[in-house]
């Protein structure tokens, strides 16, 4: 016996070739790029958002493209900071970090939004691994000394991996 399906499922199986037959000339002209994505504090703040975030770079990587994924995390440095009485303050929105500030931040940012970004990738079928920007010497940056916000970045050098 055939089973018919609605309406409302041949739509959903129709909008979905559509997508894939608008994104194949994409898929061809970038697969093998490295693309970079940049996923800030805020945007891991929503479970839902964070599994379909997922989801899309295990997509990028299924269709030949090589996500590299730079986050952020300045909401949950705040909290942290904040759960251990670490008086933060801000210039022209960057965050000032002494010695003490530095340790809590890369604590955050390695040790568990890095860690969870990877889990979630891993659980969406993908094969994730973390690094921090220290590791070997990756980037080297200088101190901002400028008390107004510079357009010129204090990124001294990125290493070819």
């Amino acid at each position: 016996m055939h089973k018919q399906s609605s309406p409302a499922s041949e739509a959903a199986v129709l909008a979905k070739a559509q997508t894939l037959s608008e994104a194949l000339p994409y898929m061809r002209s970038f697969s093998g790029a490295t693309f970079v994505v940049k996923y800030g504090g805020h945007a891991m703040g929503d479970a839902a958002l964070a599994e379909r975030f997922a989801r899309d770079i295990v997509l990028l990587k299924q269709v030949g493209i090589c996500p590299v994924i730079v986050h952020g995390g300045g909401p949950q440095i705040g909290r942290m900071l904040e759960k251990l009485q670490i008086a933060s303050s801000f210039v022209d929105g960057l965050r000032v970090t002494d010695a003490a500030t530095v340790e809590i931040v890369e604590m955050v940012l390695s040790g568990s939004i890095n860690k969870q970004i990877v889990a979630a990738i891993n659980a969406a079928g993908g094969t994730a691994i973390g690094i921090s920007g220290k590791d070997g010497g990756l980037i080297e940056a200088r101190k901002l000394r400028r008390s107004k916000r510079d357009p010129e970045s204090n990124i001294e050098k990125v290493l070819d991996l």
